[in-house]
């Protein structure tokens, strides 16, 4: 049995006030070719499936849209909520929905009744938990110890009751100690929302959402992250999205094939000085047009509007920033010591270098000095 693992869609989502929603409908029109390729017989989405509790009405029918393009296949579509969604919301109309294929996960109720699919080899159970906090479980469970999100995530699972002589998939969406994160993540500072990996070893494969790089869990190739279909941060540039294909034999016998996602615009990092980045031979054979853009400027002057100007070549320019010496250097404006023995033209001299990481120029340095003496002058 085969599935394309899915998660973190965050439709609607923008990144550094850039709408996503355009490059969002180009990759699920991607994702539908390959499932046209694939034929899988489930679609897994695990979590995030929009960007905000309460979504646009853009981002919501969007999503419509991709679920009734996946309804027309012969195939049973898993979602379940992540920490960005609404839970009542995703759960909305969801025993309704059963009955066409598409499952979407209730509210955590402190019971979890497994989906069962059938093949050759046997039944499949896929158990769709979705984003938990200890709170969560604790109102169910009062006489557990739960002060942890992987106590939570344990006695959650371990209500499941899971009968190991079948294969089993879970769908969850939580950060697993160790994963690797993204900046475009909403992970809890310090890392108290962790979930040890060992309270999965009951599963044949668990369907991880949360994280945005796809990656194994704990050593473990079948404790996985899909990541995201597209790149919602810089710190995502170098990475190569995909989906995760699952096909599933007997037990203990699963393959797993990573298809790449090519979206409509890359996230792109370049860095140089203005006329280097603007000359023709640098950008012409690249798609920097249309690509979101970080780029970073090694000149020591600002550039005068340099953001219009570069916007000419480089319409999509999301980041900019500048590495010199003046933004490399953390000196620090000190105290008042000695400031009546030092000229005004000192103090001026003084304050631009530690500002800038340079002293005045010869240019520079005649412009101020004749500044400060008309206005003593005047006085």
């Amino acid at each position: 049995m085969k599935f394309i693992h899915l998660s973190d869609l965050h439709l609607g989502k923008r990144v550094n006030e850039f709408s996503m929603l355009e490059d969002q409908e180009f990759i699920l029109t991607k994702i539908i070719n390959i499932i046209d390729d694939q034929r899988p017989d489930g679609i897994i989405i695990a979590g995030d499936v929009y960007d905000k509790s309460v979504p646009s009405a853009e981002a919501v029918e969007l999503f419509d849209d991709f679920l009734v393009r996946l309804s027309k296949y012969d195939l049973k579509v898993f979602v379940i909520s992540g920490n960005h969604d609404s839970a009542e919301r995703i759960a909305f109309g969801g025993r309704l929905m059963d009955k066409s294929g598409i499952y979407m996960s209730p509210v955590y109720n402190g019971k979890i009744a497994p989906v069962s699919m059938t093949d050759n080899f046997g039944e499949i159970n896929v158990y769709m938990l979705p984003f938990i906090k200890p709170t969560n479980v604790r109102r169910f469970f009062p006489d557990n110890e739960i002060t942890s999100y992987t106590d939570a995530v344990k006695v959650a699972v371990d209500a499941m009751n899971i009968d190991t002589s079948k294969r089993n998939i879970l769908i969850t969406h939580q950060f697993v100690t160790g994963a690797l994160r993204t900046e475009s993540e909403d992970i809890t500072v310090g890392g108290s929302d962790n979930v040890d990996a060992s309270v999965f070893a009951d599963f044949d494969y668990v369907a991880l959402g949360h994280i945005h790089r796809s990656q194994k869990c704990g050593g473990n190739e079948y404790i996985r992250y899909s990541g995201t279909p597209l790149k919602y941060s810089f710190s995502e540039a170098n990475d190569n999205k995909s989906v995760t294909v699952v096909e599933m034999n007997a037990k203990g016998d699963i393959a797993l094939n990573f298809i790449p996602l090519i979206p409509k615009r890359d996230m792109v990092e370049i860095k140089g000085t203005y006329d280097e980045l603007t000359l023709k031979s640098f950008w012409e054979n690249t798609s920097y047009n249309e690509d979101y853009m970080h780029i970073t400027l090694t000149d020591e002057d600002d550039i005068p509007d340099v953001l219009t100007k570069l916007r000419v070549i480089y319409k999509n320019i999301m980041k900019l920033d500048y590495d010199n010496k003046r933004t490399r250097t953390t000196n620090e404006i000190n105290g008042t010591e000695n400031v009546k023995e030092k000229t005004p033209f000192e103090h001026f001299s003084e304050f631009y270098e530690l500002q800038n990481g340079q002293p005045l120029n010869e240019e520079q340095t005649v412009f101020i000095a004749n500044i400060i003496e008309q206005i003593w002058e005047d006085k």
